[in-house]
């Protein structure tokens, strides 16, 4: 476990506003070091929701390729904007993450960043299809040495498709990258 990667959350100064940008260059590995150690320190389990749950918070009962409506722009997240989708045009490409709510657009349930800015590890092992699939949206881990795990939502370097609620993708389990974070869910 790498004390200044998923331990540590970065603060930077904008402007005279203090904001928090979402912990990336962290792996799946560091993800759930980070989860066992908050739940130690806290007394209740926190841990990276399941796939399922993932999708489920990001869409927020909406059934729209974005939690905000059909289309997507780079006012609307951050990704890379040189890319279009749809009939969009291109827009503003960063290069680089925002602060959290940067774009002030929560979905129905208060979640800020689910579309680009950072892809997020799924507790899931990587499957190619939802064939074998649990149904009541607990994770599917393999019983095998599966080295690649699930990621969701896009980040500041993907294209817009990659940022679609329903997109999924996956990274080596030990690999960290500078455009990958995590989100963790409380148990209750």
């Amino acid at each position: 476990f790498k004390q200044k990667t998923a331990y540590e959350i970065r603060l930077s100064l904008v402007g005279s506003e203090m904001c928090i940008r979402e912990v990336t260059n962290v792996s799946w590995y560091d993800a759930i070091e980070f989860c066992d150690r908050l739940s130690q320190k806290i007394g209740h389990e926190y841990r990276l929701p399941s796939e399922a749950e993932w999708e489920y918070a990001c869409r927020a009962g909406t059934t729209t390729p974005f939690h905000f409506g059909e289309t997507i722009t780079s006012n609307l997240a951050n990704y890379d904007g040189s890319y279009v989708y749809a009939s969009e045009p291109k827009g503003i490409y960063l290069q680089k993450t925002t602060p959290v709510g940067y774009f002030k657009i929560a979905n129905n349930f208060g979640l800020f960043d689910l579309h680009g800015n950072v892809l997020e590890w799924c507790l899931d092992s990587w499957h190619k299809s939802y064939d074998g699939a649990p149904t009541n949206g607990d994770e599917w881990l393999d019983g095998s040495e599966n080295q690649t795990h699930v990621i969701r939502g896009g980040s500041w370097r993907n294209e817009p498709l990659r940022c679609r609620s329903a997109s999924r993708w996956y990274n080596n389990t030990n690999k960290p990258s500078q455009n990958i974070g995590f989100r963790i869910v409380r148990s209750l």
